[in-house]
C-alpha cells in the first residue's frame, strides 16, 4: 500500500504534464544505531510516562550479544544502542525515532513516505524548472545533518535517485553532490522489492518476477516425479504464485502485453501441478485449482483495497485516492457503497484512482455491501471467477 500511494502520486503528476524525482534513502545499519536516550526522550515527549516508559527502558537496555564461529563462542558484549531487529516493536520504535525527520523533508516541499527504515522522497515539478538540482542537494544535505545528530548514517553510495520525465522525449540531467559524494540518476530502482523504471511501465519488474518464477518452476520440475499433486500445488503456491501476487496492485491499468509474461508463468505453474504437457489447455486446470488469472488477481487485490478504504480499514493516506459517491438528495442508491467516478481523461486511464471506481461500481450491490472483509473477498472471487473463467 505504501508503494501504491507513491506510484499513484508519480503517475498523477505525469498525467498532469509534470516531471518527478523519486529518492530512495539508504541507511547504514539503521536499527543498530538508534540511541536509547534519544528514543526514550521522544517517547516521553509523546506522552508515554511512568510504568509504560519504565517498561520501554527495561526492554531496550541491558541487552548483550555473542558471536559464534567454528564452534567457539565469544564473550558477551553489551548493546548500548539499537532496537531489536525481527521484533514486532523494532520497526515501530524506529519509525517513532525518525518522526522529526518529516519536518526536515517538508521544509523543502518534498513529499515522503516511510516504511520502517525505508524512506522515499518524491517531488513533482515543471519540466522547465532549473532549480530542482539545487533543491535536491539542499534537502539531502539537511537530511544528512539530521541523521548525524541522531546517530544515524545516510549511505549516499546506495541511495538511489530516479527521475520520471513528463514525456519520454524529455531528458533531465541532475548533478547532485553532498559531503563530497556525487549522487547520479538511475533508470531503474528497486523500491520495497519492486523494480520501478523511469517511465513507470514496470516492464523491468515484470521481467524480474518472471525470471525468478521460471527458476523456481525449473527446480520444482526436477523433483516433480517425487511429489504428490497436492504437495506440488502447495509448493507452487508458496514460491511462485505468491511472487505473482506481491505488490500486483501497481500493475493496475497496464496493457495486457506487459502482464502477459506473468500469465505465462501461471499457466506453466498450473501445468506443472497436474503434470501436463506444455501445450495442454490451461483454463480447465485453473478452474480445478480455483486460481484466478493474473489480470483477475490484480483486480481482486485493488478491489479488496477499495473495500478497506470504504470501511475505513485501509491506511489514511489511501483515502484521498478513492471518494465515496455522495448524492445531493437522499436516493435509494445512497446506501449501495458506490464510489465517485473521476473526470474522464485519457492520460489518467492507468491510474488506480481512475480504474478502481469503475470496477467497483460494476460489482453487484450485494458484493459491495459485504458485511465483513472475509465475506466480501469470497463474493468478489466468485464474481471474478465467473467473469474470467466461466464466461
Amino acid at each position: 500500500m505504501a508503494l501504491l500511494s507513491v506510484t499513484e502520486a508519480l503517475k498523477t503528476a505525469r498525467a498532469a504534464g509534470q516531471s518527478s524525482v523519486l529518492i530512495l534513502l539508504d541507511l547504514s545499519a539503521a536499527f543498530d544505531t538508534v540511541n536509547h536516550d534519544f528514543l526514550l526522550t521522544i517517547l516521553s515527549n509523546m506522552g508515554i510516562s511512568d510504568n509504560a516508559l519504565s517498561w520501554f527502558r527495561s526492554y531496550l537496555t541491558g541487552r548483550s550479544f555473542r558471536v559464534s564461529w567454528q564452534g567457539r563462542l565469544s564473550p558477551a558484549h553489551s548493546l548500548p544502542t539499537g532496537v531489536p531487529q525481527g521484533s514486532v516493536l523494532g520497526p515501530l520504535l524506529f519509525s517513532i525515532y525518525t518522526t522529526s525527520l518529516g519536518r526536515v523533508i517538508r521544509s523543502h516541499d518534498f513529499s515522503y513516505h516511510c516504511f520502517a527504515d525505508d524512506t522515499q522522497l518524491y517531488l513533482s515539478f515543471s519540466p522547465d524548472d532549473h532549480s530542482i538540482s539545487a533543491r535536491i542537494s539542499q534537502c539531502l544535505s539537511d537530511i544528512s545533518a539530521w541523521m548525524k545528530e541522531h546517530h544515524l548514517q545516510l549511505n549516499l553510495s546506495k541511495t538511489e535517485l530516479l527521475v520520471i520525465p513528463a514525456k519520454p522525449s524529455i531528458q533531465h540531467n541532475f548533478a547532485i553532490t553532498i559531503d563530497s559524494l556525487s549522487l547520479s540518476t538511475t533508470k531503474v530502482a528497486r523500491n520495497l522489492g519492486v523494480m520501478v523504471d523511469d517511465q513507470l511501465l514496470f516492464t523491468h519488474h515484470v521481467a524480474s518476477v518472471a525470471r525468478s518464477c521460471r527458476f523456481a518452476l525449473y527446480n520444482i520440475g526436477k523433483i516433480r516425479p517425487f511429489l504428490t499433486q497436492q504437495a506440488t500445488q502447495l509448493l507452487v503456491q508458496a514460491v511462485v504464485i505468491s511472487r505473482l501476487d506481491y505488490c500486483n496492485a501497481i500493475l493496475t491499468g497496464l496493457p495486457a502485453c506487459v502482464v502477459k509474461p506473468l500469465q505465462m508463468i501461471q499457466n506453466a505453474a498450473a501445468r506443472l501441478v497436474f503434470n501436463q504437457p506444455k501445450r495442454a489447455h490451461v483454463t480447465p486446470l485453473l478452474i480445478e485449482l480455483h486460481w484466478l488469472p493474473v489480470a483477475a488477481r490484480i483486480k481482486f487485490k485493488v478491489l479488496t483495497i477499495a473495500y478497506k478504504v470504504m470501511t475505513v480499514q485501509a491506511p489514511s493516506y489511501l483515502h484521498s485516492l478513492l471518494k465515496a459517491y455522495a448524492t445531493s438528495r437522499p436516493l435509494r442508491s445512497s446506501n449501495e457503497r458506490r464510489l465517485a467516478l473521476p473526470n474522464t481523461h485519457t492520460k489518467q486511464s492507468r491510474l488506480f484512482s481512475y480504474r478502481v471506481p469503475q470496477w467497483w461500481n460494476k460489482l453487484p450491490s450485494t458484493t459491495r455491501s459485504g458485511e465483513s472483509l472475509a465475506i466480501f473477498k469470497k463474493l468478489l472471487k466468485t464474481e471474478l471467477f465467473k467473469e474470467h473463467l466461466l464466461s
